[in-house]
């Protein structure tokens, strides 16, 4: 079972990790094409139309694919094709509504965007609404059967198509409203792309439905606490892109200034800092039919070890980036981007990677134990604190309010998420020492990297020593880490040369 968990986590990091690569690399494009003021408009409507999504969706997809894990553990076949049923029956009960009552209540819903011209492009993207939560139930009905490669490749699929759309599309784009509208076509286009060949790929592979009566109760029980932390995510997303704009203003910027702030911070540093999350997401999803299948098996000693592989991948990953993007944040900003406001802000931000990985990790681990509802209170917990910095630092530290917001946070859910869950379940012993090894690893390597980096600018480009500095920081990393016996190569022999 490990050897197959290494090799499924490995292809869906894989996977992700080029999709993600797409979607970054289609950030830049957007940047340069549209400018800051015109990716400000548009994160502004896709972090409100995300509440939508968020609230439509949610928990559903994890639940289901809980629900599904719990059936196979009881072998009842039937429970499966119900929980799917309820999924979509849910799902679409939350959306549909809002797509036939916004268009008829108008422009009387201007007051959610700092702008007005976020409402048309929000819009837009609300046509792609109904489609987006169906592909997500049958996505976490593949999760719960542990047929990882069918949403992964899917993903990578919705991605290409919103790249390949979007570059045509933005070649005519005249301003920057404009240039955010036609992102948000391109988005919509990504969507029915992604729920056509989700439908055609869950039944192909004997996907059924039958009545949801049985697990509509179960469902909705489970889902809502997780629904509720992610559309609280998404909600708090929503309220900083409305009042970190207008406390920008009212600290002493102007409306474009502090659109291109806002463009900066959520647009180009924000999504290069949310890269370990893609390696977390998938160890996580991996994981999550794994633990419930242990949990209700009462397999516990597997269900620690399993937990523990988890959060020491997440402090792992984390503890090799962190050095990373100290040494050569801003030179990624000003190579991405030609931004160094972004650049800097990736340097003095990059901390708040631990306390995210940590909180990304132990939020999915809970939720697939059943401690939903703890979840959900230590999230609000932490985004108090969100609001509290939203509204009482723009003056003092300007647009890094809201990373001061993100970090103070992670750290607060991460802690809460961790005490709760070694009260639940003993983690492997091991686990501390590994940990705090990583973290003291961070400052040599860091030294050794600005060392490095001040070497390789006196005879390369920027580029080149960018690359040249990352790639050697990092492989000095994880030799540190194998010689600290934090990192063993076993389960990469496995997958290489184990049939």
């Amino acid at each position: 079972m490990k050897k197959n968990l290494y090799r499924t986590a490995a292809v869906v990091t894989g996977l992700s990790v080029a999709e993600r690569a797409l979607g970054f690399l289609y950030r830049i494009v957007l940047s340069r094409l549209i400018g800051a003021e015109g990716v400000g408009i548009y994160q502004i409507a896709l972090s409100v139309f995300s509440v939508f999504i968020t609230a439509g969706t949610g928990g559903i997809p994890i639940t289901v694919s809980r629900l599904i894990s719990k059936s196979r553990a009881e072998g009842c076949a039937e429970g499966e094709h119900a929980a799917v049923s309820a999924g979509l029956v849910a799902s679409l009960v939350l959306t549909l509504p809002v797509c036939i009552l916004f268009p008829l209540l108008g422009g009387r819903l201007g007051f959610l965007f700092s702008d007005e011209r976020c409402l048309p492009v929000f819009s837009i993207l609300l046509a792609g609404l109904a489609l987006s939560s169906v592909y997500a139930v049958i996505r976490g009905s593949f999760w719960g059967n542990k047929r990882f490669l069918a949403p992964s490749v899917l993903e990578l699929t919705e991605e290409i198509v919103m790249v390949i759309a979007g570059v045509l599309l933005l070649r005519g784009a005249t301003d920057a409203f404009e240039g955010a509208r036609l992102a948000a076509v391109a988005v919509v286009i990504s969507y029915f792309v992604s729920f056509s060949a989700s439908a055609v790929c869950f039944f192909a592979r004997g996907g059924k439905l039958a009545s949801p009566k049985g697990q509509l109760r179960p469902l909705f029980a489970s889902a809502m606490p997780i629904t509720a932390v992610r559309a609280g995510s998404s909600l708090v997303g929503s309220a900083v892109a409305v009042l970190l704009p207008a406390m920008l203003i009212r600290a002493g910027a102007t409306q474009a200034e502090a659109l291109q702030m806002f463009g900066v911070v959520s647009g180009m540093a924000m999504p290069v800092l949310s890269i370990p999350s893609t390696v977390i997401g998938s160890i996580s999803l991996v994981l999550v039919p794994e633990l419930s299948e242990d949990y209700y098996r009462k397999r516990f000693s597997s269900l620690s070890a399993n937990i523990g592989r988890g959060v020491s991948a997440a402090v792992v990953v984390s503890c090799a980036l962190i050095p990373f993007f100290l040494v050569l944040g801003r030179d990624i900003g000003s190579v991405l981007y030609s931004d160094a406001s972004a650049g800097e802000m990736i340097e003095k931000c990059c901390f708040m990677l631990l306390p995210m990985s940590l909180t990304m990790i132990t939020t999915g681990i809970l939720n697939s134990l059943n401690f939903e509802r703890q979840t959900l209170i230590h999230y609000f917990i932490g985004a108090a604190l969100m609001f509290a910095a939203i509204l009482f630092l723009p003056g003092k530290i300007g647009v890094y309010a809201y990373p001061a917001g993100l970090a103070a946070s992670y750290v607060v859910s991460a802690v809460l998420n961790l005490v709760f869950l070694v009260r639940k379940c003993p983690l492997p012993k091991d686990l501390l020492r590994k940990s705090l090894t990583a973290l003291l690893l961070i400052l040599p390597v860091a030294l050794i990297g600005r060392l490095l980096s001040a070497l390789f600018e006196k005879y390369l480009g920027a580029l080149a020593a960018l690359s040249l500095t990352g790639a050697i920081m990092l492989a000095i990393t994880f030799v540190s880490y194998f010689f600290c016996h934090i990192f063993s190569p076993k389960p990469f022999k496995k997958l290489l040369f184990d049939k």
